[in-house]
């Protein structure tokens, strides 16, 4: 079987996206070398590594490259706490139907891709449409 081993983020400083991750997705920091930390959510030694890059590094491009990295959330409460954490925290956040997932769009402190769902395929017919309206994360 094979599935996907992890994401490898740089960041800017690797303290504060160590704080950022495991507060908004309840991961672990399973090992820390160098530069580096390794969190996991439990099953795997790290579903998601940061190497700390330094706060002069250029931000990310908006060219070919890794757009963001999706966390699927167990319901529309644990998608509300997360909204209602990231406007405390002041992060801009796009809240977005799909139709088939209500998702939150942000940054990390670093400036990286995040999004944060929750799949609502059963509430549809399952197939992706190409809707994308706003909602609001509180009425869920």
């Amino acid at each position: 079987m094979t599935h996907l081993g992890h994401v490898h983020l740089k960041v800017r400083d690797v303290e504060r996206a160590v704080g950022f991750y495991s507060d908004c997705f309840d991961l672990a920091v399973e090992e820390r070398v160098g530069r580096y930390a390794f969190l996991t959510f439990g099953e795997h030694h790290h579903d998601l590594a940061l190497q700390g890059v330094g706060e002069d590094a250029p931000n990310p491009s908006s060219g070919v490259g890794l757009y963001h990295t999706a966390f699927e959330l167990d319901d529309g409460t644990a998608l509300r706490a997360l909204y209602e954490s990231l406007q405390e925290r002041g992060i801009a956040v796009s809240p977005v139907d799909h139709g088939i997932s209500k998702a939150l769009y942000f940054e990390d402190p670093s400036g990286n891709g995040v999004e944060a769902y929750i799949d609502t395929r059963a509430d549809h017919e399952g197939a992706w449409e190409g809707v994308n309206e706003r909602f609001d994360p509180t009425a869920l």
